[in-house]
């Protein structure tokens, strides 16, 4: 079953926000549609399992883990309809022109990852894929201090906020990482 049209929806917002599982959400009813399905991943994300994309709630959906963009046009199947691609910002730039090029073809194209790193600025091909997109939504987590919406993730280092300087891609989970809101984001410079 092909699309009349292809797109680009982005699902982003801060760590603990449900990204994964509303994109898993999404490519669930795309199969029981009778869609043909392909999901990718970048190879730095060893989480949970290694050829799946994994929420933090523990729903999983099979995944074909790439080294960079390129590699999902050359891991791409003819009769694909709809593509995912999970944490999009850890993916090189290359993922704007593919998601653009897949979208033209017909292909519906499903993005999740954080639109700001733990400084709070944008991260990596977001805003790009964001900006290109037909659809985004940003959701919202419960921010860890006040109980909130939270819109941003916090990185701990020993228990104390990372500090801007620091490297911003550190793959991890809840031992490093927050979700908070405006007011209880820190960043100590």
């Amino acid at each position: 079953m092909r699309h009349t049209h292809g797109s680009i929806e982005v699902i982003c917002g801060s760590m603990f926000s449900g990204k994964t599982d509303e994109l898993i959400r999404r490519l669930i009813r795309a199969r029981i549609a009778k869609q043909k399905v392909q999901v990718f991943k970048p190879a730095i994300d060893i989480r949970y399992a290694v050829e799946k994309v994994t929420s933090h709630m523990g729903t999983n959906f099979e995944a074909i883990p790439v080294a960079n963009a390129t590699e999902i046009r050359s891991k791409l199947e003819a009769d694909t309809t709809v593509v995912g691609i999970d944490e999009a910002q850890f993916m090189d730039v290359e993922v704007i022109n593919v998601a653009q090029e897949l979208a033209e073809r017909g292909v519906r194209v499903l993005v999740a990852g954080l639109d700001m790193d733990f400084r709070g600025e944008p991260f990596g091909p977001m805003p790009m894929l964001m900006s290109k997109a037909e659809r985004v939504d940003k959701l919202h987590a419960i921010c860890m201090v006040c109980g909130d919406e939270a819109s941003r993730t916090q990185r701990l280092v020993n228990g104390k906020p990372a500090r801007y300087d620091d490297p911003v891609v550190i793959v991890g989970a809840s031992e490093l990482y927050e979700a908070r809101c405006r007011i209880h984001h820190e960043v100590p410079r």
